[in-house]
């Protein structure tokens, strides 16, 4: 009797309705209530990297001859359903919905204040 050989898994690309410079606040987590700037979006992952947030210590050791091994503090990723988008205006969480204009452009709007992002 022959084992099956596990298959790879394909990668799925999640879309997400956050996207680069937006300005999100913390949902959940040990950084709740915290809010900070998207520096990027991992949409395979479902993830999204905020400045100031989630923050990782790493030792880095010397390279080259005659350097010195540093501590680096990076943001590590967050899972995008912990984040929601931030009103800058009002100072208040909201969803997003999609709208489409009258020339057929898309549009993201916040549902509670109705502030368009794009």
């Amino acid at each position: 009797m022959a084992t099956a050989t596990p298959k790879a898994k394909t990668a799925v690309r999640t879309k997400l309705r956050i996207k680069k410079g937006d300005t999100v606040q913390v949902i959940a987590g040990k950084d709740k209530g915290k809010t900070g700037e998207v520096l990027r979006t991992l949409p395979y992952d479902n993830r999204v990297v905020v400045q100031g947030i989630n923050l990782r210590t790493r030792h880095v050791k010397p390279t080259q001859e005659g350097e010195t091994g540093r501590i680096v503090t990076e943001e590590a990723s967050l899972h995008a359903s912990n984040v929601m988008l931030y009103s800058t205006t009002k100072q208040v969480v909201s969803r997003v919905e999609i709208v489409v204009d009258k020339d057929g452009n898309k549009k993201r709007r916040l549902k509670k204040t109705g502030e368009l992002l794009d």
